[in-house]
């Protein structure tokens, strides 16, 4: 009998491939066909393991197989992939049960032919696990090419993100960034201030046999370290689990973006792009019940999850409008703060979202950019004299970060670059000489976001 986590992972990796769903939601479907929590939990890993290292695997494949992947059928490939993860990285798998369920999903999924060559690549990886056919890294620090090759092969990453960072960075930090968007991220959550400061919630979790340790930089966080805090139901995390309303699960860079804010109490602030809601409930707190904070989306769907985690936060000075996606905001020019945490490419949170590396591509760049440079031009209108607007992303690319800010500032000359620095001295470790916020994965252990304030005149 096939192993429910092993067959639960295919689907879901099917659902991927198809582009039917993203990898969030291939997770929740894959989890809510699972009873067992041990089954849940490595179904996910399976899924997300085999996204992470897919170039790897298909090198490998490529090699043992002497043919490429892409004459490969779909789900023969799939099964090869998520079975030879498990036996390159889950040392706790029995080989033999793995390669067993192989050859039976390969039978279920009626591709009985190809049985044989999916227990011939599986053994035969096994047979040569202690010296894979995989790029060394360069002795030479200016061999380009075979550092592209080390970083984007070995590592599994696309050779034009490695190149780019390969350029910026050099080959030292560019791989400490690969290795770090290969480890699986921590569970992270921030107290909602609201409610509870984060002293409390931790003493509250270790009731609960729920061990954290206080975030490195974010002064609201807990990385969770053992138990789990979370009753995962389908729908909104912010509002499912234990003490579900005294924290959000919120990575730690995501968490210092509303620091950049510098939201004080009684200040009237604009959340423009703000579900799921861990942000607007963020700046709700410092706004105290003297301010008030309004938070928008452009679709129903995030609306909803929007307007769920404001009321299990208690946020209470928080109003959820909908705005549309082009054109004027239905608002006058008197916001002390604007949040403009933008849609973008996403390629800074590779670590959580493995699939990113594969459904973007560098073409898609530009694209973000030029709705990225609108979104701020529609901010600006209703940014009141001596404000200061706050622009965002979790991308690791300038053509999202800095050039967007160029390109604004280039049609708003009543605008200006505000220095960080004078925001929160929490911010110190990640503001560059130009007073711009970036989180690295090499510097600093986080994933890679990007803020820079900009202060109308």
């Amino acid at each position: 009998m096939i192993a429910p986590a092993r067959s639960a992972a295919l689907q879901g990796l099917r659902a991927v491939a198809a582009h039917r769903v993203d990898l969030p939601a291939a997770l929740v479907q894959a989890r809510a066909r699972l009873t067992d929590d041990r089954d849940r939990s490595l179904a996910l890993e399976i899924i997300t393991g085999t996204l992470r290292w897919q170039r790897s695997l298909d090198h490998l494949i490529e090699h043992f197989a002497g043919r490429p992947v892409a004459r490969l059928d779909t789900d023969v490939l799939l099964i090869v992939r998520l079975s030879l993860y498990q036996l390159l990285h889950l040392d706790r798998v029995p080989a033999s049960a793995v390669v067993d369920d192989a050859v039976d999903l390969t039978r279920s999924a009626r591709k009985q032919s190809a049985t044989g060559f999916v227990n011939a690549v599986l053994r035969s990886t096994l047979r040569n696990r202690h010296r894979l056919p995989l790029p060394s890294k360069p002795d030479a620090a200016g061999d380009s090419e075979a550092a592209a090759a080390y970083l984007g092969i070995t590592h599994s990453h696309p050779d034009w993100l490695v190149r780019r960072w390969l350029r910026r960075y050099g080959l030292h930090d560019a791989e400490r960034w690969v290795r770090f968007n290969n480890d699986p991220a921590p569970l992270t959550i921030r107290a909602n201030t609201l409610r509870v400061t984060r002293d409390q919630l931790a003493a509250a979790l270790a009731q609960e046999e729920v061990e954290t340790e206080p975030t490195r930089y974010a002064p609201d966080g807990l990385v969770v370290r053992s138990g789990n805090p979370l009753r995962i139901a389908p729908g909104n995390p912010a509002k499912a689990g234990l003490h579900a309303a005294q924290f959000l699960v919120q990575d730690e860079a995501s968490q210092l973006v509303p620091l950049a804010v510098d939201a004080r109490p009684g200040m009237r602030i604009l959340d423009l792009c703000a579900s799921p809601g861990g942000k607007t409930t963020a700046l709700a707190a410092a706004a105290g019940s003297d301010g008030f904070v309004i938070a928008c989306d452009v679709r129903p769907r995030r609306i909803r999850t929007l307007v769920e985690t404001v009321a299990a936060a208690g946020a209470r000075n928080v109003s959820v409008v909908h705005v549309p996606p082009a054109g004027t905001l239905p608002f006058a020019p008197v916001f002390d703060r604007i949040l403009v945490d933008a849609p973008c490419s996403g390629l800074g949170t590779v670590r959580r979202d493995p699939d990113i590396r594969w459904r973007r591509s560098e073409d898609d760049l530009a694209a973000f950019g030029e709705r990225q440079v609108e979104l701020l031009r529609r901010a600006a209108d209703v940014l009141k004299p001596g404000g200061r607007l706050v622009y965002a992303t979790c991308s690791s690319e300038p053509e999202e970060n800095e050039s967007v800010i160029e390109r604004f500032l280039a049609d708003a000359p009543g605008f200006a670059v505000a220095d960080l620095h004078v925001a929160s001295p929490l911010l110190e470790p990640f503001i560059d000489r130009s007073g711009v916020l970036h989180t690295l994965p090499f510097a600093h252990g986080l994933e890679a976001f990007f803020a820079a304030a900009l202060e109308r005149r």
